[in-house]
Formats: C-alpha cells, sequence, structure tokens
C-alpha cells in the first residue's frame, strides 16, 4: 500500500460505503496504519483511503505523533457549528492546511468549529463523539477526502492564497 499524490485520479472519486467488516478490511486498515505512521514530511494526522487507492469510507486520524490512531469507517457528520460567526472568505488569519496527498502546497480553508461525527469502528460497532477545534478540521478535511474533494478546492472555493513551500519557506501560487 502507498499513498498517492496529485494528480492521481482516485482522489477525485468518490469512495464507497463499508458494507463487509472483515479479514480483508482488517488487513487494509493496517496497511494504512502504516503509510500513516511512516508519513514524516508533513508529520501525518489524517488518512483517507482513497489516498492509498482505496474507494472506501473509510479515514483514520492521530492528532499527535503519539496519540492513538482512531479508525473512522461511514462517517457521517450529524451536526456542525461555526464559531466564531465568520465570513465566507478565508484569510491568512486562518491555520493552514496541508495534504499528505498534495506535497508542499499549504493554504487557509474555513472549517467548521464544532462536528458530531457517527462513525463505525473496524468491527462495524457505531460510535458517536462531537470534536472541536483541530481534530474537527482533520474530521471536515478527511471527510472531503472521501467525497472526491482535495484542501485546496477548498480554499480556492474561499478565495484563499495557497502557497508552495520551497526550501523551507512560503510562496503564493498563482493560479
Amino acid at each position: 500500500m502507498k499513498l498517492l499524490t496529485v494528480p492521481d485520479p482516485i482522489l477525485y472519486q468518490i469512495a464507497d460505503v463499508v458494507t463487509a467488516f472483515d479479514s480483508k478490511l482488517m488487513e487494509e486498515v493496517a496497511g494504512m496504519k502504516k503509510v500513516l505512521i511512516d508519513a514524516h514530511d508533513p508529520e501525518g494526522v489524517g488518512l483517507a483511503g482513497n489516498q492509498v487507492g482505496l474507494l472506501k469510507r473509510i479515514f483514520l486520524m492521530r492528532l499527535t505523533p503519539t496519540s492513538t490512531i482512531e479508525v473512522c469507517i461511514n462517517p457521517q457528520l450529524s451536526h456542525r457549528k461555526k464559531d466564531p460567526p465568520r465570513t465566507s472568505k478565508a484569510s491568512d488569519d486562518e491555520p493552514l492546511e496541508g495534504c499528505l496527498s498534495v506535497p508542499r502546497i499549504w493554504a487557509p480553508v474555513i472549517r467548521d468549529w464544532e462536528v458530531t461525527m457517527d462513525w463505525q469502528d473496524e468491527q462495524g460497532k457505531p460510535k458517536r463523539d462531537v470534536f472541536t477545534g483541530f481534530a474537527s478540521a482533520v474530521i471536515q478535511h478527511e471527510i472531503d477526502h472521501l467525497d472526491g474533494i482535495l484542501f485546496t478546492k477548498r480554499a480556492m472555493e474561499q478565495g484563499a492564497t495557497i502557497y508552495e513551500e520551497r526550501r523551507k519557506k512560503l510562496y503564493p501560487v498563482e493560479i
């Protein structure tokens, strides 16, 4: 299993709902965990099935290098909350997002501050939790992947400046 990068067409496809919670799924999740753990430039905090060629609604989340990896299968957001209220235009005051599949590209993206997510674990057990701040942004980024949407599209929709990292400095990209 390997990490796919742009312009691989799988990154732009919608992932299918997972229906079989079997040994094949466990192997795929284990492969995804290895890819996420091995990601160091930048450090990976999330990984969607599309990013490794699996068109399945699976994503992994690891908010810090020492965090337990959360496996989220068939995730759905049931509630979103913006806080504080903002315009729909991203500014450089927003945190910069990056993506393992879009190397050395960064952009501010407006994300909902709080989300409630329903999902299943590897055994198919239903789960629900509320996430805020950074975790909320990671979840929205990964669910976008499962819908075939890259963060750069969100940034462009919000009129944000997209940056390319060269020699540890950020330079605006002309689009």
